[in-house]
Parts: structure tokens; sequence; C-alpha cells
């Protein structure tokens, strides 16, 4: 425990702290409990210091060394640690209200539970944080680098996240009420049971590859975030999907087994499809098959404008099409790879549903594959879809006789 000498050098200011920690490098400092608010510890050395529970109420901590300190349950309202090197400190429980953390390095910190309203992280490192929990209302994270940091049932309510970094970050069940997003990095977010309402948005805004199902159902991805509850939503509610037929289609779902050799193909063809206009959806079908997935091809089918299917080395995709090309009157692209041969019932599929368009569109690499894609694909799909949608639409004829 903090004895009153060191309380008393640390109030006084960070030269006498730092000069004691010069004479007595081998110690660890205990000040759990301490008093120190309003005290002046800018570029204090608190390497390692236990200041649980302790109360740093305004205190000045200016550039401070805090790296892998323990200030669980501490006191840090108002607050100045900006600059401060927090790396791999425990923060959980802290209170951090209007306190300023800009440009602070909090990367693989723990900030579970931790108080953090109207507090600025603008330019803060928070890369692989534990972020569980904490309440950001209306912080300013601008610019702050989140990547990796899980953010699990987090409040970002009125929080400005503009230019933030949050790829590959878990916001499963976090709250973004209107929360800035403006030229934030979404890329490979999982967002599952996100509530997202009034997002300040726009064309900035990295929103790719967002995970939508939870970690114990088959991936799908959208790459939209206010429209990923809808997704969802429409894959669950049997009412919400049937207005899916008066929704102008935007959606191309690409269906096949892409294992680590073959994402390449995946992530190129998202990226030309996004690059014309197109909104993509996968379902890879390289997951445990110990459960039906039938149910979610067919629904992601009834969201799609067209189909790309890739029939390369396939799995699951004979019984998958078997179960959604009779259905589903919309055009299915197939792609195979060079020296792939399709399975033996697609061409019973292609000569019974003219919606399955011919050729099958063999490419020997991805370049070749993308720079074909407009003209041998996606037009070819388009013209079939147009005449798909005047066949469905042309009026019944009727003789009297």
């Amino acid at each position: 425990m903090a004895n009153n000498d060191q309380v008393e050098m640390l109030k006084k200011g960070v030269v006498a702290w730092n000069t004691w920690r010069g004479e007595n490098p081998s110690v660890v400092p205990d000040l759990s409990g301490a008093n120190l608010s309003g005290a002046n510890l800018s570029g204090a050395n608190l390497n390692g210091a236990y200041l649980t529970q302790a109360h740093l109420y305004g205190a000045n901590l200016i550039a401070a060394n805090l790296i892998a300190a323990n200030l669980t349950d501490a006191n840090l309202n108002q607050a100045n640690l900006s600059r401060a090197d927090l790396s791999g400190a425990h923060l959980n429980g802290t209170d951090h209200f209007k306190a300023d953390l800009g440009g602070a390095n909090l990367s693989g910190a723990n900030l579970s539970r931790a108080f953090l309203p109207r507090a600025n992280l603008s330019g803060a490192q928070l890369t692989g944080g534990a972020l569980g929990g904490a309440d950001f209302y209306a912080a300013n994270l601008s610019g702050a680098n989140l990547s990796g940091a899980n953010l699990i049932e987090a409040n970002l309510s009125w929080a400005n996240l503009s230019r933030a970094d949050l790829s590959g970050g878990v916001l499963v069940s976090a709250i973004l009420v209107d929360t800035d997003l403006t030229g934030a990095d979404l890329t490979g977010c999982r967002i599952y049971g996100v509530s997202a309402w009034g997002l300040k948005l726009e064309e900035t805004t990295k929103q790719q590859n967002l995970v939508i199902t939870p970690e114990n159902e088959p991936t799908v991805t959208v790459d939209n975030i206010e429209v990923a509850q809808f997704v969802y939503l429409m894959l669950h509610n049997e009412k919400i999907r049937d207005v899916i037929d008066t929704i102008g289609k935007k959606g191309v779902l690409l269906l096949g087994r892409f294992t680590e050799g073959r994402m390449v193909v995946l992530e190129r063809l998202r990226e030309k499809l996004r690059d014309l206009g197109f909104v993509p959806m996968v379902f890879n079908f390289d997951k445990p098959e110990t459960k039906d997935f039938t149910e979610t091809v067919r629904l992601l089918c009834n969201l799609s404008h067209f189909v790309i299917v890739d029939i390369t080395n396939p799995r699951s995709a004979p019984l998958e099409l078997q179960a959604t090309v009779p259905d589903y009157m919309i055009p299915f692209a197939p792609i195979l790879q060079e020296g792939e041969e399709p399975f033996a019932m697609f061409v019973d599929l292609q000569n019974k549903y003219d919606w399955v368009l011919r050729p099958v569109i063999r490419y020997p690499s991805v370049d070749r594959l993308i720079e074909v894609l407009k003209d041998k694909i996606v037009r070819p799909a388009e013209k079939k879809f147009n005449k798909l949608v005047a066949r469905r639409t042309k009026r019944l004829r009727v003789e009297n006789v």
C-alpha cells in the first residue's frame, strides 16, 4: 500500500518521484487507494505500478509511463493522460469522465466496464484492447486505432469515430446510436446483434465484409452496417421475407467452396463487383457440414440480382443448386477453374432451367477472370435478369371461344 512519503512525493510533482524511482529502481510502487487528485505527474515513470482504486481526479499524467500499471477501479475523472503510455495496463472499471487520453497508447489495455463518457481519445492507440462493456457515450475517438479490439456490448452512442480504424473488431451487441462513422474503417468487423440507428455514414466509410452471423453459424457477410440487421432478419423472419420482391436488387450472391488457397478468387470477385456498383454477399461452403444450410442459401438467393457460383471442387454446391435453381428464377452464372470439370448433374440444370447461364466460364487465372467478369458474366446475367422480369410480368393470354 502507498506510504505517506510516496504519496507526498507524487503530489509535489514528477521530479521528486522520478528521483526516488531512480534511487530505488527495483521497487514496483504500490499506491493502491492513494489520493493523488490534482497531482502533477507529467512524464512520471509508473511502469507496473499498483494504483487500484487510487484517486487521480484531475491529475496531470501527460506522457506518463504507465505500461502494465494496475489502475483497476481507479478514479481518473478529468485527468490528463494525453500521450501517456498505458499499453497493457489494467483499466477495467476505471472512471474517465471527461478525461483527456488524446494520443495515448492503450494497445492491449483492459478497459472492460470502464466509464469514459465525453472522454477525449482522439488519435489513441487501442489495438487489440479489451473494451467489452465499456461506456464511450459521446466520447471523441476520431482517428483512433481500434483494429482488432473487443467491443462486445460497448456503448458507442453519440461517439465520434470519424476516421477511426475498427477493422477486424468485434462489435457484437454494441450500441451504435447516432454514432459518427464518417471515414471510419469497419472492414471485417463482426457485428452480430449490433444496435445501429441514426448512424452518420459517408462514401468514405469502409464497410466491407461485415459478419452478421454469430460464430456458431455459417459466415454471412454484407457491405453495409445499416442493412445488416435487415439482412439478418430476412434470414430469420418469414413475414419480412415477403417484401423482398418489391425492393430494387443490387445484391450479388457468391456461392462456392473457397478454401485458404482459393480465397484470392473470392476477394478479387468481391472487389470487382463493388467497383461495378453491386453489393456482394458471400456464402462459403467451406464450413463443417454438420448442419443443413439450404434455407440460408435460399434466402440469400431471394435477395440477389443474380448469383455467381464457382463449381470448382464442389462439395455442397450440387445440393444447394438443386435446392435453389428450380425455385428462384434469377440468373445463375457458373464459373470453373481451368483443369476442373463441372459435376455430373450440372448439365441437367442447364438443360432444364434457362436461367442457369451458358456457357460455364472456365478461367485460367484470377486475373483473367476479373478481366472478363463484366463482359462474360455480369452483362449476360443482367440481360437474362431483364428477360426474366419481362416474362414474369407478361400478361396472361386468354382466348375466347
